[in-house]
């Protein structure tokens, strides 16, 4: 009982972080999974299972708050069922190891350059004119769906990475999508989960632990994200992308633990001084707006 509460809270605040910056559900709920002996493919099958309902949670809130873009969330929808059912069926015994590191270098330049746009503006606002294309997203789709089947997860960090680095949709819109989007994804990914394990492989227990967590943040997540400046949000998922990645590269190329506990510590530094910066140029712009008579915009601009 005491490890269903634990997980239950590792489910929440796994929940807030994903539904706050569209990445993170899978990677925590799995890691915490596997230390506690479960085999990888059981992990993440209770991971996918228990992202059923929290993802469903999500999209409704994320949606009634406007931070979905339907058109993006219609292309990703089947490929990511796809890329994820087959993930799960056909590359469950792929060793995921030695391609982490290469994923992980892409989606680390992807993340610097994220902060790196969100930072350069100064006491300019973001501005996003183009919508992503089919032609991006579909493939996108296909291959975060199978990374997230995989590795227990995947969906977040190579969508929103790839959508916040094209700077063709703004971050709230980005996350809502991405959020809403992993619902399908789930059921891909948990079908091929049942075919290849049985039910009986399944952490049932497990799953219905995070479930409960998750359904319980995902409202509060959604809404933080509505708040939450497009400078901001874009800096904030940009140096979790960046913290989470470079400890991936580290530990894969067999850094010690206190090298890769320092190295996160220097990081999570940086990223909160990247945070700060970016809220006191956002209130610098609205400043600016202020003074020229124009009325600040309090949730970001699309």
């Amino acid at each position: 009982m005491r490890k269903l509460i634990v997980l239950g809270f590792v489910g929440l605040l796994a929940q807030l972080i994903d539904g706050s910056l569209g990445m993170a559900y899978g990677v925590t709920s799995s890691t915490l999974l596997l230390a506690a002996g479960v085999a990888p493919a059981a992990a993440s099958a209770a991971v996918h299972f228990s992202e059923i309902g929290t993802s469903l949670v999500s999209g409704f809130s994320h949606h009634k708050l406007g931070n979905v873009d339907w058109r993006t969330v219609s292309i990703l929808a089947v490929p990511g069922f796809v890329g994820a059912f087959a993930g799960a069926t056909f590359l469950s015994n792929l060793d995921g190891d030695s391609a982490k590191p290469w994923v992980a270098g892409i989606l680390l330049g992807l993340g610097i350059y994220v902060i790196w746009r969100f930072l350069v503006l100064g006491g300019r606002r973001p501005t996003f004119k183009a919508r992503p294309s089919a032609g991006m997203l579909a493939p996108m789709g296909l291959v975060g769906g199978a990374l997230d089947a995989v590795g227990g997860g995947g969906w977040g960090p190579v969508g929103t990475t790839t959508l916040l680095s094209s700077g063709r949709l703004e971050p709230r819109k980005v996350v809502g999508s991405i959020d809403t989007s992993e619902f399908v994804v789930a059921v891909g990914g948990s079908l091929g989960f049942i075919l290849a394990l049985g039910s009986q492989g399944i952490e049932w227990a497990y799953a219905g632990a995070l479930l409960a967590g998750g359904v319980v943040a995902a409202p509060i997540a959604a809404w933080l994200v509505r708040k939450f400046a497009a400078r901001v949000l874009g800096v904030a998922a940009g140096g979790l992308i960046v913290l989470t990645n470079t400890k991936t590269i580290a530990e894969s190329f067999g850094a010690s633990g206190t090298t890769v506990a320092v190295l996160a510590a220097v990081l999570f530094v940086a990223w909160v001084t990247g945070i700060v910066w970016a809220v006191k140029q956002e209130r610098l712009a609205r400043a600016l707006e202020a003074a020229q008579g124009r009325e600040p915009e309090l949730a970001p601009v699309g």
